[in-house]
Formats: C-alpha cells, sequence, structure tokens
C-alpha cells in the first residue's frame, strides 16, 4: 500500500475527475472503445498514484456499460479508496498515542513531569571590587 500524501490525493482525484468529466461530454454512448480506453488507462493511473484497491475493479466493470458512466463513477471511487486508507493509516497511529509517555527518570525532571532549569551558580567575586558604595 502506498503512503497517501496530499500530491498522490489530488492527482488521483484529478485522474478521476477528468476521467469522469470527459465521458460525461461525450454523453451516454461516446465513442466506439474510446471510453473503455480511457477507463483502462484511469484504473491504471489511480493505482499507480494511491495503489491498487479492490474497489476499482467493480468501478471498472461498471463503466463498461453505456448510461452508467454518465454517473461520476471514477471520482466517488477514488474518493472512497483514499477514505478508507486514511481510516486504516489512522487506526494504529491512535493506539500508539493513546499509552502515557514514559515516566522520566532524570533527575533534572520535577514530580510533574516539568524539566527544571539547572541550579544557579554562585558570581565569582571580581577582583578589585573590594570598594564600598555609600
Amino acid at each position: 500500500m502506498r503512503v497517501l500524501t496530499r500530491k498522490r490525493i489530488i492527482l488521483a482525484m484529478a485522474v478521476a475527475l477528468a476521467t469522469d468529466a470527459v465521458q460525461i461530454l461525450l454523453g451516454p454512448l461516446g465513442w466506439t472503445f474510446f471510453d473503455e480506453a480511457m477507463d483502462l488507462v484511469a484504473m491504471v493511473l489511480i493505482s499507480w498514484v494511491i495503489g491498487f484497491h479492490p474497489l476499482l475493479l467493480p468501478t471498472f466493470l461498471v463503466e463498461l456499460f453505456p448510461v452508467v458512466d454518465m454517473a461520476p463513477t471514477w471520482t466517488v471511487c477514488t474518493a472512497i479508496v483514499v477514505g478508507l486508507r486514511r481510516h486504516a493509516s489512522a487506526s494504529p497511529q491512535s493506539t500508539a498515542t493513546s499509552t502515557p509517555p514514559p515516566e522520566p527518570t532524570s533527575p533534572v525532571y520535577s514530580e510533574t513531569g516539568v524539566r527544571e532549569p539547572p541550579p544557579l551558580r554562585e558570581p565569582k567575586p571580581v577582583q578589585g571590587s573590594d570598594r564600598s558604595v555609600g
């Protein structure tokens, strides 16, 4: 599974939106085999950008029916796959962050876990400063 970055999501959605827009503009009958070739290219590009997901296969098959390709199926499918991938990648991280951080063992930490400043040092007397002010 590929890592979903903002750039990959935008690119996958752009491919899906462009494919759906062209298919809607061509009408329900489209051009012979051009719609199918666009669907194949869309599935390959989306799989390459965000990684393959089984939902892409039924979308490809549904797009073979002449009237169904008037619906924005690639856009909806890509949005669902992105949502599922985000949800799947967020689940393991949420369990990892729910555990409390380890207790500090260093003596420079206070009991509340806040780091204390280092102890102040006594200033060294400056030589020749024996004069009294007054």
